[in-house]
């Protein structure tokens, strides 16, 4: 199955061009076992041995009490304050802003190894030519917009932004441009350059039928989009005038997907706030950054995404979200707000009151007054439940009850109990209903959630909620703790391997870890730090360190481990079989299963010990 790693390729995209770079696996990993990661980290980091391991003030965010933890026996790395891990390669793309090919040189220099680089396929070299010509067409496309705004035919869209109050510096600063108004003026430009009608249609630029070729954006002023390593990447326009759609964006292309990119984040990632400011548009960002808020971004035209979250995790733990006042900006704060507590970011809401938005907000009273608001931002629970409240008559005991129904259920978010209870004491003295109370019918919702009866115990006094999202979250730390536990005790893999499977990792990217883990196992050499290797994304690199680096937080004599270590192994197991369930059609392998199930569920063959080990 990853076999086809042994010839493992890494394309980088630079800013102005894309460069190729093709490593074999075996090259990465003469790289990276010959880089010592205690040493290469001593040099950034002041590392103290405790134990067997290392550790220091982590370089990544502020603190005061040591938290970053250096593994030489698995040659990985943990932040267990801001939870940032990987390998020595991950560390210097992290500490230097390097890109894979920058770190791999790096480090090859420091061991006195020479790389060399091998060819391209074909086919890889296709991708890698259409790839370099859309983000010059793109780079073109956005030189061409903005000389057509500083020309007399844009003065449309030039005096637009004067009305907006943006300065000269701040047009220049965001490249913003304006689109003519009608025809195929870009068109004609690019072909001049000699670009092919074949490359053009890839941009998304132009609409193409029988009746010829017409300039996608016209009578518009734009704004170029660019991505972390400031290539642009599309662009959104806003019409002149009455015209719908009022913004209109680029389609999605080889460059472009709007839903793992934000509208000014190459430059709020360099600033040195310690959060980001989500808005809703272009011209709020640019308002922002020109009145000295570098750290906002917005989502591009569409609906903030789960994925925009993660990828703000990676450079934030506090999203301040700026939202429209208005109705439309209360729902998209609504959506937003779990999906940033999903990604394990603190959310907080600014109230812009009586202003719309942080534009007109910072034009009426001005960036002291914004960065007060800033400091008085609503936490988002709070903020949720008070929308909430405002759909109820509280003043009406039915309406009342039925809030404190629904302001429970909500509740059930927080799996952690002291933060929970937190949240009740807070929420019974605002809305005026006893702790014990509240407390009472959060049990109760989530027994009923959970398919208990209303008097049974919460099991480890939790409440759960067993929606698919929840128990997806939790089966993810299962698969973490038993992968960490076998690289701890490798005696152990005989005897859980008869019971899970590689396959049983049913998510990603768990279950290509798992899979290279165990292959590792029957090769007889477990090396887990080789695992990152396989991984090309910085998000799935820090998701695979963090799982061989899970432990209990609790310290626990052997019954208890034996103990936990069966619930681990019947947890994941149950959850494959379910999951292969849920999606069978084959009805042979549907009765399989179901003997699997009731074997499972009588703990048969199942017991692992800790005796021996």
């Amino acid at each position: 199955m990853f076999k086809m790693l042994d010839t493992y390729m890494l394309v980088i995209y630079l800013m102005g061009g894309l460069k190729a770079m093709y490593y074999t696996e075996e090259q990465i990993e003469e790289v990276r076992s010959r880089s010592d990661i205690v040493q290469i980290i001593g040099r950034y980091v002041n590392l103290k041995r405790t134990g067997s391991s290392y550790v220091g003030l982590c370089p990544f965010h502020s603190e005061k009490s040591p938290s970053f933890n250096v593994n030489p026996a698995r040659q990985m790395y943990k932040c267990f304050g801001c939870g940032v891990a990987g390998s020595v390669i991950t560390f210097i793309m992290e500490y230097e802003n390097y890109t894979f090919p920058e770190a791999m040189e790096f480090l090859a220099e420091q061991a006195g190894i020479t790389l060399s680089k091998s060819e391209l396929s074909p086919e890889m070299k296709r991708e890698k030519n259409l790839r370099t010509e859309l983000v010059q067409i793109n780079a073109k496309a956005a030189s061409y917009y903005y000389a057509k705004l500083k020309s007399p035919a844009g003065k449309s869209g030039y005096e637009y932004f004067l009305s907006r109050g943006l300065s000269e510096e701040t047009i220049r600063h965001f490249g913003l441009g304006y689109a003519g108004q009608g025809g195929s003026e870009l068109y004609q430009y690019l072909k001049s350059q000699g670009y092919s009608d074949q490359i053009l249609k890839e941009t998304g630029l132009f609409k193409m039928d029988e009746r010829g070729v017409y300039d996608k954006f016209w009578n518009r002023v734009m704004f170029p989009i660019m991505d972390v390593n400031n290539r642009v990447i599309g662009f959104g326009g806003r019409v002149m005038g009455d015209a719908k759609p009022k913004y209109l964006n680029s389609p999605e292309t080889k460059l472009f997907n709007k839903s793992r990119n934000l509208f000014g984040l190459n430059y709020a990632k360099l600033g040195k706030k310690k959060n980001i400011i989500l808005c809703e548009g272009y011209m709020d960002v640019i308002a922002m950054h020109q009145a000295g808020f570098t750290n906002a971004v917005a989502s591009l035209g569409t609906a903030f995404t789960s994925e925009q979250a993660v990828i703000l995790k990676r450079y934030t733990d506090e999203v301040l979200l700026t939202y429209d006042s208005d109705e439309a900006g209360v729902k998209a704060a609504l959506r937003a707000i779990p999906m940033l507590r999903e990604a394990g970011i603190n959310a907080r809401v600014i109230h812009m009151e009586p202003y719309k938005d942080p534009d007109e907000f910072i034009k009426g009273l001005g960036s002291d007054e914004f960065e007060k608001r800033m400091d008085e931002a609503q936490n988002a629970f709070l903020f949720e439940i008070e929308v909430l409240r405002k759909s109820y008559d509280i003043s009406d005991p039915e309406q009342k009850t039925r809030f404190d129904h629904e302001m429970a259920r909500k509740l059930l978010v927080f799996e952690d109990k002291v933060q929970r209870d937190n949240y009740i004491e807070t929420l019974s003295a605002k809305y005026s209903i006893k702790k014990d109370d509240l407390r009472g019918l959060v049990i109760k919702n989530a027994n009923k959630i959970s398919g208990m009866s209303a008097g049974s115990n919460i099991k480890n006094n939790a409440y759960r909620n067993n929606t698919d999202k929840t128990r997806e979250k939790g089966i993810e730390h299962s698969y973490k703790l038993l992968l960490s536990w076998l690289i701890d005790a490798p005696e152990l893999f005989k005897d859980i391997s008869k019971v899970i499977s590689k396959d049983d990792f049913e998510e990603e990217p768990y279950k290509k870890a798992a899979a290279l883990l165990y292959e590792q196992f029957e090769n007889g050499e477990v090396i887990p730090a080789r695992i990152i290797n396989h991984f090309e994304e910085a998000d799935d690199q820090k998701v695979v360190a963090d799982i061989f680096q899970t432990t209990f937080k609790v310290k626990m004599n052997i019954t208890d481990k034996e103990k936990a270590l069966n619930e681990l192994v019947y947890k994941i197991k149950e959850y494959s079989i379910d999951k292969k369930l849920k999606n069978m059609t084959d009805i042979n392998n549907l009765q399989t299963l179901m003997i699997e199930k009731n074997k499972l569920q009588n703990r048969e063959k199942m017991h692992i010990s800790l005796k021996d080990g």
